[in-house]
């Protein structure tokens, strides 16, 4: 990556589809092009072949031969490759651990899509000496969602969010056409070690209806799929 004007590489290797895609969406406000794969023994055949810039990885999901080929073990130094550590357990020595692992950075699962873009482009700057194109909105079907200033324009109506409500989104968003459980956006937006009331999530979902003036009766945006989940409207197609 010599310059801003070619497309850095980043291979995610996560076990979560439904984060996995919402991280995928979020980088698409960088000109980022994005791999994903669940497994190590992919990963591994990703980082020869393919030759990421940058690698957004489970921890949880990694051993002793892929962080060998990522550089992160040992005298090895074949790749040298900048990682994003994520982790499900946010205490002191989890975290400590992952850097004495060999990790650039590293972040808790559930995470905020903003941070996860500055820190990706933070550190590919730092690594590469250059800063990644950045493009604050990006479209999705009838929306516009302005990252930057945590808006959502939806014709002549521009939309406040909160944090919760901006993760919401783009976890619906970018799993378009999906039905995503309530046990599933649970885990994904407060940890599955989170303890909550039964109606946390549909609590949520009502104020970020009320927001974008979707009724449920004839939803635009966000549908109920009775007994299962929610569902987000829109189609996305990447550029």
């Amino acid at each position: 990556m010599k310059d801003s004007a070619r497309s850095a590489r980043i291979l995610v290797m996560l076990d979560q589809t439904i984060i996995a895609e919402a991280i995928d969406l979020t980088l698409n406000h960088g000109l980022f092009d994005l791999r994903t794969t669940a497994t190590a023994v992919e990963a591994m055949t990703l980082i020869q072949t393919w030759r990421p810039h940058l690698a957004i990885i489970d921890m949880d999901l990694t051993n002793a031969a892929i962080l060998d080929q990522l550089g992160l073990r040992g005298d090895s130094t074949e790749t040298n490759l900048p990682v994003i550590g994520l982790t499900r357990r946010g205490d002191l020595r989890t975290k400590l651990n992952a850097f004495e692992q060999g990790v650039d950075d590293i972040m808790t699962i559930p995470f905020s899509p903003d941070e996860l873009l500055a820190r990706t482009m933070a550190l590919a700057r730092r690594t590469y000496g250059v800063v990644p194109e950045f493009k604050p909105v990006i479209t999705i079907g009838e929306i516009e969602i302005d990252i930057l200033n945590r808006e959502v324009r939806t014709g002549d109506s521009v939309i406040h969010l909160t944090g919760l409500e901006q993760n919401l989104l783009y976890l619906l968003a970018a799993n378009a056409g999906r039905v995503i459980s309530r046990t599933e956006i649970l885990d994904a937006l407060w940890g599955s070690d989170y303890v909550a009331e039964s109606n946390v999530v549909d609590r949520h979902i009502r104020a970020l209806r009320a927001k974008l003036q979707n009724d449920w009766r004839q939803p635009r945006f966000i549908g109920t799929v009775a007994g299962e989940g929610y569902r987000f409207i829109p189609t996305f197609t990447k550029p």
